[in-house]
């Protein structure tokens, strides 16, 4: 979690300053639409990963996943100990399948 905490904070230091040749700052000028097309691709590349079972893919692609969804989070001023606090509201209860 440590680590989580800490690559949050260069990721909002980066939204604030934006400076040239960051790759977040690159993500945040191209807005909600620009992230979110990162993630689905994100998404979608780890699924494969784990359809090929190949465990050091899948572990790449879960880091680009969450790295691209703490960069949303960011741009959404959501914050880790947000998304936690309704992890942990929803500890035992059921959630309804689709």
């Amino acid at each position: 979690f440590y680590y989580l905490s800490e690559l949050t904070k260069v990721i909002r230091e980066r939204k604030r300053t934006l400076p040239e040749g960051s790759y977040v700052a690159s993500l945040l000028k191209k807005g909600r639409v620009g992230i979110l097309k990162k993630i689905g691709e994100e998404a979608f590349e780890t699924a494969l990963a784990s359809l090929t079972r190949r465990r050091s893919r899948l572990i790449s692609e879960l880091a680009d996943l969450w790295f691209h969804i703490l960069v949303l989070m960011a741009a959404e001023g959501v914050s880790l100990e947000d998304v936690l606090k309704e992890l942990k509201r929803r500890k035992g209860k059921r959630r309804k399948t689709g």
